[in-house]
């Protein structure tokens, strides 16, 4: 059974026989107090108080008269220059639950048998013959886990005693290979290294060569028409030219021809 009682503003939850931490209370060490305040009493027949239990009172003794832990009060004022420090221990009483009472619930009286310290059992002797068949049996033991932790030891060293010869033969034909490889490689390589990049760079240049004097040629053709056009068309604009320059000159000798006639 179970109590919820209130005592300096606060509620705790008690059990006979538990110790709780109290706001101060009078007293001195050893005397007696009663809790009246029992909001609610659990247990095989439960009550609710309204607000207290009617009736219902939980009784304990006064183990000491204590200070709880200290905290710090701090207060400031930010840009005014404010400070304050302060420390605080909450004085406390030490109480233990003695008694639960309620009215009409019986309350259980507790055996004699429980509340002493019942005895221990003295150790049994073992017998001689009891002890030397345990000592064999843990001999035995210890031999079996030995030879089982061997066998695995030996086990992983056989399978891994392939695998390093493996291992070994698969690296002495890559050595020989990797000494052997550069020899052969290095005449047909620098061959080809030397001689195909000649040939591709020379190719497109004959090319080039092939084409260059057909494109000179082609070009060179319509200049040279050009040319021989030129003068044609030059000597027809030309030739009106002359004629118009001639044509007064003609009838000049006309004109002067026929004074000479007239004169004569």
């Amino acid at each position: 059974m179970y109590a919820i009682i209130e005592t300096g503003g606060k509620q705790y939850r008690v059990r006979e026989g538990d110790r709780i931490d109290v706001e101060r209370l009078e007293g001195d060490a050893g005397e007696t107090v009663a809790f009246e305040q029992v909001l609610f009493v659990g247990g095989d027949t439960p009550r609710v108080g309204s607000p207290a239990v009617d009736g219902a009172k939980v009784s304990g003794t006064i183990v000491e008269q204590t200070r709880g832990d200290k905290i710090i009060v701090f207060k400031f004022k930010r840009r005014k220059m404010y400070r304050r420090k302060a420390g605080h221990r909450q004085y406390l009483t030490g109480v233990r639950i003695d008694q639960i009472d309620v009215p009409g619930v019986a309350r259980k009286p507790k055996a004699e048998a429980e509340a002493a310290p019942k005895p221990k059992p003295a150790p049994k002797k073992e017998e001689p013959k009891e002890a030397a068949g345990k000592a064999k049996a843990a001999a035995a033991e210890k031999e079996a886990k030995a030879k089982a932790a061997e066998k695995p030891a030996k086990e992983s060293a056989e399978a891994t005693a392939p695998k390093r010869e493996a291992e070994a033969k698969a690296e002495a034909p890559k050595k020989e290979t990797k000494a052997k490889a550069p020899k052969k490689a290095e005449a047909p390589k620098k061959e080809v290294s030397a001689e195909a990049p000649k040939e591709a760079a020379e190719a497109p240049k004959q090319e080039a060569k092939a084409k260059a004097p057909k494109k000179e040629a082609k070009a060179e053709a319509p200049k040279t028409e050009a040319k021989a056009k030129a003068p044609k068309k030059k000597a027809k604009a030309e030739a009106p030219k002359k004629e118009a320059k001639a044509a007064p000159k003609a009838e000049a000798k006309k004109k002067a021809g026929d004074e000479e006639s007239d004169e004569g």
